[in-house]
């Protein structure tokens, strides 16, 4: 769908922070400023737009809303460091695209509590834990297999670890899109599971299953749930998140190009 990709490539995100005191709208703007504003006074004129500001002045224990834009790989990394604060409880979904935009190796840096479910030599039992731990984190990061032109996020897991944390429990959940992933609906959505995500995740995972040896879900044009009955089946769970009561828990940073599967 090009005309999502057009729609995508310049999306802004954005992030709230507290004032904190004796800061000021410039401090921000050193702190936030990218290449996408061509000098630190545009960066500071989008700002007072978003949040309302008539003047300069901003007042202790007040809440700013920062805009970005993301167009590439490269510039998904700084974003996450801005998000994430030093000493964070971090935990992970499976995700290509988190390895791929450099999210992986920055959480392995040691200046998070990484709740790593990669790390060498675990047991089932100890990554299980890990999947139980990170309900309680501070910030879980993953991906998404689609998101509809309506906002609705559908994710499909196997084990369910991901799509429970998406749900509930982290303090914050932080997706990481990339473009190819838009879809126009939710009927597009599961189509888009059945024959490209799973059928890529299940080739990556060496998974027993019909969409590895053939390339597309047994049940490509079925129900949502329609799929085969192999034990090694990733596609077991299903979520579509289409509003939230706390608007600030989910963030998704729309990449302006493929990531992932």
């Amino acid at each position: 769908n090009m005309g999502a990709y057009a729609t995508v490539h310049r999306e802004k995100v954005v992030t709230k922070v507290c004032v904190e005191k004796g800061t000021s709208l410039w401090k921000y703007a050193d702190l936030y400023y990218t290449d996408d504003f061509a000098t630190r006074e545009d960066l500071i004129e989008e700002i007072k737009a978003v949040n309302g500001l008539t003047k300069d002045t901003i007042h202790e224990g007040g809440y700013l809303l920062i805009p970005h834009y993301v167009d590439t790989k490269a510039e998904v990394l700084p974003l996450v460091k801005r998000l994430l604060k030093k000493g964070d409880t971090v935990a992970v979904g499976g995700s290509v695209t988190l390895s791929e935009t450099g999210i992986m190796e920055l959480l392995q840096s040691g200046e998070y509590t990484f709740l790593d479910r990669y790390a060498p030599n675990l047991t089932p039992d100890e990554r299980h834990d890990i999947f139980v731990r990170s309900m309680k984190a501070d910030a879980y990061l993953c991906s998404a297999n689609a998101i509809t032109l309506q906002g609705e996020l559908y994710n499909v897991d196997g084990n369910a670890n991901r799509v429970a944390a998406i749900a509930f429990g982290p303090e914050r959940v932080i997706l990481v899109v990339g473009v190819q992933k838009i879809v126009e609906d939710m009927a597009q959505a599961v189509k888009r599971v059945k024959t490209i995500a799973a059928p890529m995740n299940a080739k990556r995972l060496n998974c027993d299953t019909y969409c590895n040896k053939n390339g597309h879900c047994l049940c490509a044009d079925g129900a949502m749930t329609e799929g085969c009955n192999s034990p090694a089946r990733i596609c077991c769970s299903y979520l579509v998140t289409g509003f939230q009561r706390n608007p600030e828990r989910i963030q998704v940073i729309l990449v302006g190009e493929p990531c992932g599967y």
